[in-house]
């Protein structure tokens, strides 16, 4: 087992998005991403095979999707969803969020 305290990752750049990423293995990985007020973690999606949720830790936005299709997300919200499936995040306010993808890419 190991612990991970991302209170100690809690950094942002006024200018766009920090990343740390927590865990890399074989079966899945993990990433914060601390996105600054206003911005926007892009719409993006990958044309592999697997999953990934975006579950938030810090803050208030919306989870993205295809055809602009927003979901109004805050601290404990939790989206999952096939990694070949549209995906971003806007952040109203300082956002922070963690990224687990499986099988990691």
């Amino acid at each position: 087992m190991k612990k991970y305290e991302l209170d100690q990752t809690r950094e942002f750049n006024p200018l766009g998005m920090q990343n740390f990423v927590i865990h890399d293995s074989e079966f899945f990985k993990i990433i914060n991403f601390n996105i600054a007020a206003g911005r926007i973690f892009p719409v993006h999606s990958h044309d592999l095979e697997g999953q990934v949720s975006i579950h938030v830790i810090e803050g208030t936005g919306a989870f993205l999707g295809d055809n602009d299709a927003a979901i109004p997300a805050k601290s404990g919200d939790i989206l999952v969803s096939d990694i070949s499936e549209p995906h971003g995040v806007r952040a109203d306010t300082d956002l922070r969020i963690l990224v687990t993808i499986a099988p990691p890419i």
